[in-house]
């Protein structure tokens, strides 16, 4: 079993759209959601714990 968790926010539709249009509705959804959801704040945080930059939402 591996020790590393795989995040859904790598991958996320929702995240996906908000990147191509980031003016658009769905970004700004996406941006208020990454305040508090606790899944993102752990995908960012697991980014920085492997030396990579903390995502922008």
């Amino acid at each position: 079993m591996s020790d590393t968790k795989e995040h859904g926010c790598a991958t996320c539709a929702l995240r996906q759209k908000a990147q191509e249009k980031p003016q658009s509705l769905t970004a700004k959804l996406w941006r208020w959601h990454t305040n508090w959801c606790p899944g993102w704040k752990a995908y960012s945080d697991s980014l920085v714990a492997q030396g990579q930059p903390r995502p922008t939402p």
